[in-house]
């Protein structure tokens, strides 16, 4: 496959896609953080996440890592992905262990893994005097009382625990408990919520945090629920009748959303082929839709699914469904056409991933297409070299797109015509960007990626720690969007990684996550460089508990941080459902 005129890459043609100079791009960080592969090369910032200290994987049942469904543009910040391995929560929130086949097989900014998403049916139907939408009839909600359907964080979780069968009461931390040793200058734990939701044996994952108004939404297996943004009060709770499976990163402006849930209750014989529209300023469900997924290569490919205006796009390998999120009609769907879109970014613009393959034996060739989010038809076409895949997009305006070949990856950037404008141009470091999986083919969202944000004329990613006895220091690099070289860097405190969030005004707003002993912070650096300035600095008095929110989803709006567990897991039920879920700081 040739490249389209005026698409040719420089310095020696992309696909190949580095300069040559540089050599090629370094081997990538071990799967979420975990030890690399003995002889795996390291590069100079050292295997991510293999913190010292406190740091040490937690044995578990379960091998794999959740995948994330948090990002793009807005307020919104860190996005899901990789996180080192935590000690076991002291309020129940668990870790997966690590995924000995994982470590050392990426080149590149991220890793990840291979996950078969699956689906659910669903309706609508109000529990009288509860508050609680349950989703399970025609989807047309009666009439009923509201009220306060969960718990306030803190109060006892009632479980089975222990070896002799009987209840016992847990409870997790309170906001007035973590303040009381805050020192001056440190911002406050506005308010916290515990998990509460009975999951499975081994866990689930949480989707959001997304935001409608004055309310922010969390989701996790069979519950969606919405809290006023200020105090954390509970604004509504819906039931689902299977679980969650697949959700986009952000909503519609009018605070809409389109979820994927399980067409069936039976894990073996479920299908991630039902949509439900719920409205987050309410929480009442609206239409819901079964996608037919019948096909042998639909049936097995994981879904990905985005918003952008007011479209839903449900893809996976081989066909995509798009449809109206205010009122559910379907605007477009499978193309007659040997190039298939597959995932879509979320957000103002929409970008495709797009597989093209002639018969099943011929080798799949990709593209990268923006397309109209009414009709689907694409405005302009990218072609990928042959051999590589699109894995994400990390910018959509700057256009600046992942792809991986193997065990290599490169970063590419699009004109808004979709031409080539230049490709980042690594040399031998290594990068942290989290994504919820190491290619959307695997599960997971097409913008679903944290460390990395860019403006019009800077990318910047976040580096790999480099790891010392003594501690664990990383980097934000600046690359120039013009060339693909690196401008400047600034390293982030001792223990403490920087992610990219997105853009504060004009400069780069970041994380620095916590470590067991210092509270996280949210700062900001100049496109320009130089020190981290610190907007709101987390109390110490709360790191423990914050550091124990596994891989954590970030949103800072409004002066206020809201910091999210990406997945809750616990030996028992008490633990689980006491587990500290979501935290949220503010002055």
């Amino acid at each position: 496959m040739t490249q389209p005129p005026g698409q040719q890459p420089p310095q020696g043609g992309f696909g190949d896609p580095f300069d040559p100079s540089q050599g090629p791009p370094p081997a990538a960080a071990p799967s979420y953080g975990y030890p690399p592969a003995p002889g795996a090369p390291q590069g100079p910032y050292g295997p991510y996440g293999h913190q010292p200290g406190p740091y040490a994987p937690q044995p578990g049942p379960y091998g794999q890592q959740p995948s994330g469904a948090y990002g793009g543009p807005g307020p919104y910040g860190v996005q899901p992905g990789p996180q080192g391995p935590q000690q076991p929560a002291p309020y129940g929130a668990g870790s997966p262990p690590p995924d000995p086949g994982g470590a050392g097989k990426r080149r590149g900014p991220f890793t990840g893994k291979p996950a078969l998403i699956i689906g659910a049916v669903l309706a609508v139907v109000l529990v009288a005097g509860t508050g609680v939408w349950l989703a399970t009839g025609d989807g047309k909600p009666a009439a009923g009382t509201g009220g306060a359907a969960g718990k306030p964080s803190g109060s006892a979780a009632t479980g089975k625990g222990g070896n002799d069968g009987k209840d016992e009461k847990v409870a997790g931390p309170t906001a007035a408990e973590l303040n009381a040793g805050r020192k001056p200058g440190e911002a406050k734990v506005l308010w916290l919520r515990e998990n509460g939701v009975d999951l499975p044996q081994y866990g689930e994952e949480a989707y959001g945090p997304w935001f409608a108004g004055d309310t922010v939404v969390k989701a996790m297996y069979r519950t969606v629920s919405g809290y006023a943004a200020a105090d954390g009060a509970e604004q509504w709770t819906l039931a689902l009748p299977t679980k969650l499976c697949a959700a986009p990163t952000l909503p519609t402006e009018d605070g809409k959303i389109v979820v994927g849930i399980e067409d069936n209750v039976s894990e073996r014989e479920a299908s991630c082929s039902v949509l439900q529209m719920i409205d987050l300023r309410t929480g009442k469900a609206g239409w819901k839709k079964t996608v037919d997924r019948t096909g042998m290569q639909d049936g097995l490919s994981n879904v990905a699914m985005a918003v952008s205006g007011d479209t839903v796009t449900f893809g996976r390998t081989g066909s995509t469904d798009a449809f109206r999120v205010s009122d559910g009609t379907k605007l477009f769907g499978k193309r007659e056409d040997v190039c298939q879109p597959y995932a879509f970014t979320s957000g103002p613009r929409m970008i495709a991933a797009v597989s093209c393959q002639v018969e099943p034996a011929d080798p799949v060739r990709q593209q990268v297409q923006e397309v109209d989010p009414v009709t689907g038809k694409p405005l302009w076409t990218y072609r990928v070299k042959d051999g590589w895949k699109v894995s994400h997009v990390f910018s959509t305006r700057p256009l600046v797109i992942s792809i991986q070949k193997d065990e290599e990856w490169a970063g590419i950037v699009l004109n808004d015509d979709g031409s080539l404008r230049s490709q980042l141009i690594t040399g031998t470091g290594n990068y942290a960007v989290r994504c919820g999986e190491d290619s959307v083919e695997a599960g997971g969202t097409l913008d679903g990626c944290a460390g990395v944000t860019a403006d019009a004329d800077r990318l910047y990613l976040a580096t790999l720690p480099e790891v010392t006895k003594e501690s664990s220091i990383n980097k934000v690099v600046a690359f120039d969007l013009a060339t693909g070289r690196v401008l400047w860097d600034v390293t982030g405190p001792e223990d403490q990684n920087l992610l990219p969030l997105r853009m504060e005004g004009s400069d780069v707003l970041i994380r620095v996550e916590p470590s067991y002993r210092k509270g996280g912070e949210v700062a900001t650096v100049a496109p320009s460089g130089g020190a981290l300035k610190t907007l709101l600095r987390h109390p110490a008095s709360g790191a423990a508990t914050e550091a124990t929110l596994f891989r954590s989803k970030v949103a800072y709006v409004d002066g206020r941080s809201f910091v999210l567990a990406s997945r809750i897991s616990a030996d028992d039920d008490a633990e689980e459902m006491a587990a500290t879920a979501l935290m949220v700081f503010g002055r």
